[in-house]
C-alpha cells in the first residue's frame, strides 16, 4: 500500500498515529517544517509535492481561523488522494453549540464533507496532555492552573486514545462517511483537575479562574498573537458557559475498551518526571 500521509506529523495525535502505523509495520510519511519533504500549511508551493505518492491522509490543522482556513484550501487541492481523515472538536455542528469558535471548523468539517474524498472526522474533548505536553504544562510546573474556564467541565480524553482512534478510522474503511465524537469516562472542573495533578505530584496545585479578556492578555504576555489568544479564550468560553459538560463514547464503539480515566493518565504521567521541578 502507498504511505499513509500523516500531516503535522510531529504534534501530539500525529506522533502517536506513527507510533501505532509502526507497531502494525504500516508504511507512512510524517509532514512537518522540518520533514525531507519539506511541508508548511502557510506555503502553498509544498502542498503539491507533500501529496505525491499518497492516497490517504491524516490531517491536524493549524490553530486559530487563519490555519483552519488554510487547511480547507488544502483539502480543495488535494489532488491524488483518495481518503481523509480529520481532526475536529468536539460539539462541532453540534445543535446548540453556536460558539464562533466553531465556525471556522465547522467549514473546515464542510470542506471535507464536500471534497469527494472518503472522509472520516474525528471529534475529541480536550486532551489530557494539554497539561504535559503544551503550555498547560507550564501551569502545573507554577502550581496555578490560570485560566478562564470558570466552573465548567469538560470530559478530557487521554490522546494515546485519541491516536488509537485516529489509527483505526485510517485503516477501517467501515468508517467512512462517519464522524466520531470521543472523550474521556466522566467529566472534570478545573478545580477537580487541579486536585487530580495535586494528588499525582505530590505538591499543591490551585486553580486560578480568570475573567475571559484578563486570560487574553496573558497568552499575549507569553508570546501568541491576538488572533490565536482569542481562539483560545473562545475554545475555554465552551467550557466557561457549561457546554461540555457530557460524555462521548466513541473510543468505547470504537476500540471495543472503555477510554482511559483521568486519575490514571495522570498518575502515570508523574511517574515520567514531566512535573518534576
Amino acid at each position: 500500500m502507498n504511505p499513509i500521509l500523516i500531516l503535522s506529523g510531529k504534534g501530539k495525535t500525529g506522533r502517536r498515529v506513527a507510533a501505532q502505523l509502526d507497531a502494525r509495520e504500516v508504511p507512512y510519511r510524517l509532514a512537518s517544517r522540518s520533514s525531507e519533504q519539506r511541508f508548511d500549511w502557510y506555503d502553498e508551493s509544498t502542498w503539491a509535492p507533500t501529496i505525491a505518492g499518497a492516497e490517504t491522509a491524516y490531517l491536524a490543522p493549524p490553530v486559530g481561523p487563519t490555519g483552519l482556513a488554510q487547511a480547507g484550501k488544502f483539502i480543495q487541492q488535494a489532488d491524488g488522494l483518495r481518503r481523509l481523515v480529520l481532526l475536529s472538536g468536539r460539539g462541532v455542528g453540534s445543535p446548540g453549540r453556536d460558539f464562533a469558535v466553531y465556525d471556522g471548523q465547522l467549514e473546515l468539517e464542510n470542506v471535507a464533507k464536500a471534497s469527494g474524498l472518503d472522509w472520516t472526522i474525528v471529534q475529541p474533548a480536550w486532551f489530557a496532555q494539554g497539561f504535559s505536553e503544551d503550555f498547560l504544562r507550564y501551569h502545573v510546573l507554577a502550581g496555578e492552573i490560570r485560566l478562564s474556564a470558570g466552573t465548567g467541565a469538560e470530559a478530557w480524553i487521554d490522546t494515546n486514545d485519541v491516536g488509537d482512534v485516529m489509527t483505526t478510522a485510517l485503516l477501517d474503511e467501515s468508517y467512512v462517511g462517519q464522524t466520531l465524537t470521543i472523550s474521556g469516562p466522566r467529566t472534570l472542573t478545573m478545580t477537580e483537575i487541579a486536585d487530580e495533578l495535586t494528588a499525582a505530584t505530590g505538591r499543591p496545585i490551585g486553580y486560578v479562574d480568570l475573567e475571559p479578556e484578563a486570560h487574553v492578555a496573558e497568552l499575549i504576555e507569553q508570546g501568541l498573537i491576538q488572533e490565536d489568544a482569542d481562539a483560545v479564550r473562545d475554545l475555554f468560553a465552551v467550557i466557561r458557559n457549561h457546554r461540555s459538560e457530557y460524555v462521548s463514547d466513541g473510543v468505547e464503539q470504537v476500540l471495543g475498551r472503555p477510554a482511559r480515566d483521568f486519575t490514571d493518565w495522570a498518575r502515570e504521567t508523574a511517574k515520567t518526571g514531566v512535573w518534576s521541578v
